[in-house]
């Protein structure tokens, strides 16, 4: 059977995808340790190098996509499986400078999420992004690790909570694993990272911090799939927090499906990963659809209605 392509429609919001300027290309150029391009081979740390098409990050060719789909906002990220936020400073500095000199002054329907480094992060950083233009702030979910990262990452994350932004948690930086297929990062270290994040934030994130709005990229690695296994094995019944979102990232309709089961429709949006995947229609009918493409993501950007 065909997988469904999303069908997108007039106010869609995608909020996961990547995208980077002229600026930042040109930035991991001039770099000789990971992360690198080599002409458009890309090298990172813990993963076998990746052939980047040029025409991907393409910006005037992609905006005129996205226009053209129907969609009216698309938030694209750095990318933290290329470790930058865990570099050097003045290393990291370079990049994020060429990252936010060119994604700021992206056309329509792009905006960008915020990135602050791994260690000794201030606040204040998000802050001046947000200023700046940010949506919010993404972090790598190898920071959310269990509930002892998330405490102390808890301060940052409650800068988003004051300034009334949104968190998007996704995958992180990979320990090579000697002798395993291309896809193993994406399919299983990303995977179980994003898990690890989403039981963290059960344990504790909304006890840390009661009005922040988050998501969890692929589904929190189908993690709210297991809640059944976590009431029996002492945690408590599975309630829907409102606030609580995961994307659809890299998944189908099977997954999607299962995951309105899990979780109801309200906390699923949209996120496709492009250029790494596409956007794919949940195949629930379109109302299903308009939530997960339309007034979900406005939720998670805007939260609730007063």
């Amino acid at each position: 059977m065909a997988v469904p392509r999303h069908a997108p429609r007039p106010g869609s919001v995608d909020v996961h995808q990547h995208l980077w300027p002229p600026a930042f290309l040109e930035e991991l150029r001039r770099r000789r340790h990971p992360p690198y391009l080599r002409g458009n081979l890309l090298c990172v740390d813990g993963e076998p190098p990746f052939q980047m098409d040029p025409a991907a990050h393409d910006v005037e060719r992609r905006a005129a996509a996205e226009l053209a789909e129907g969609r009216d906002l698309v938030l694209v990220s750095m990318s933290t499986p290329l470790g930058i936020e865990a570099l050097p400073s003045a290393e990291r500095s370079r990049l994020v400078d060429a990252w936010y000199g060119g994604v700021l002054a992206l056309p329509a329907p792009f905006r960008a999420w915020a990135t602050v480094p791994d260690r000794d992060a201030d606040p204040g950083e998000v802050t001046a992004a947000v200023k700046d233009g940010c949506v919010g702030l993404q972090v790598g979910a190898q920071r959310m690790a269990d509930p002892w990262a998330l405490e102390a990452l808890a301060p940052v994350l409650r800068r988003c909570e004051e300034l009334d932004v949104p968190v998007l948690v996704h995958p992180g930086p990979v320990r090579r694993t000697p002798g395993t297929p291309p896809w193993w990062p994406a399919v299983h270290q990303y995977v179980a990272q994003q898990q690890a994040a989403w039981w963290a934030w059960t344990a504790v994130g909304r006890s840390l911090l009661p009005r922040l709005r988050i998501c969890f990229v692929a589904g929190a690695g189908l993690a709210p799939l297991h809640h059944e296994r976590y009431a029996a094995r002492g945690g408590v019944r599975a309630r829907v927090d409102p606030d609580t979102f995961v994307d659809t990232s890299s998944y189908g309709r099977q997954a999607i499906d299962h995951l309105t089961r899990a979780l109801g429709i309200d906390p699923v949006v949209l996120g496709s990963d492009r250029p790494y995947a596409e956007p794919i229609g949940a195949g629930l009918g379109d109302a299903a659809q308009h939530a997960i493409s339309v007034s979900n993501p406005r939720r998670l950007l805007e939260g609730r209605p007063s």
